[in-house]
């Protein structure tokens, strides 16, 4: 389904959300203390703003006793094979985020992949999949893109290891070309980037995949992610030690002006090879 269509169908959900909770008496304020979250969620979700978890969709049906009909909307909207099913929520949840910190332990970030690098990586880890999976999944990682060449974009933060410049990723051109479109964003401060160098020790090993996420009027939220699953995390003291634990890792990075040289020179070194091939 493509973007604005999916828009307009979240648009009724919360349109016919509206209209059955008039009908039935009941104020937002009213719904969402019984559905377990605030009442401005719920203004929320009837204007199109958030999306409802799908257990609150089981709920808001429960007390507007409308015979499953926001849990059928829901499942049929969050069917999209551009994003892995426990990524959906995460991926929507960055474009309302303010502020995104990320580190990544052996891949480039999606946030900063080039179609190249996106296409090698998803054939790598489905390579018996059709050529439209393979393109909805790049295109995917291209449409989430749009948040940091927004006016309100939030500030992003990238901690790489080291692993993300070297691992060869689609062959040398296609790295290069990564490792130049990272640089670029850097030298214009459309995102922040430090390395974490092999010499920091064994920090991927310990931390693995991290997103934290901050919101204007939401408690922030941890992502982590591993072998075809990834965990939300809004527990405060977990996200917390999420938090502490991206410290620990931005302290023992590089400065940024090191680890921009780092990726030029990486990149300098696949181009060459490039050429040499």
């Amino acid at each position: 389904m493509a973007n604005g269509s999916r828009q307009a169908a979240w648009e009724f959900f919360g349109a016919e959300l509206k209209r059955r909770r008039e009908n039935a008496g009941i104020t937002q304020v009213e719904l969402g203390s019984r559905v377990f979250v605030s009442g401005g969620y719920i203004g929320q979700f009837e204007q199109a703003i958030r999306k409802p978890q799908l257990d609150v969709a089981q709920r808001i049906d429960e007390v507007l006793q409308t015979d499953g009909i926001f849990e059928r909307m829901c499942r049929k909207l969050i069917d999209d094979r551009r994003y892995a099913d426990y990524f959906a929520r995460a991926a929507e949840l960055e474009s309302l985020a303010t502020e995104i910190s990320e580190f990544a332990p052996a891949l480039v970030p999606g946030l900063l992949q080039t179609p190249s690098y996106a296409r090698a990586v998803t054939l790598a880890m489905t390579p018996f999949a059709p050529d439209e999976y393979i393109e909805d999944r790049v295109s995917g990682r291209m449409e989430r893109q749009r948040i940091l060449r927004d006016a309100t974009r939030p500030t992003y933060w990238v901690i790489l290891h080291e692993n993300a410049l070297r691992v060869p990723v689609g062959g040398p051109a296609a790295m290069a070309d990564q490792l130049e479109h990272i640089a670029a964003l850097a030298r214009e401060r459309t995102v922040g980037v430090q390395v974490l160098p092999y010499a920091a020790g064994p920090y991927a090993l310990m931390n693995g995949m991290l997103e934290l996420m901050e919101f204007e009027d939401a408690p922030p939220t941890a992502y982590t992610e591993a072998v075809y699953s990834g965990s939300l995390l809004d527990e405060p003291a977990v996200v917390k030690r999420a938090h502490a634990a991206y410290d620990l890792l931005r302290a023992a990075a590089l400065p940024p002006a090191a680890s921009l040289a780092l990726i030029e020179s990486a990149a300098e070194d696949f181009r060459r090879c490039a050429r040499t091939t």
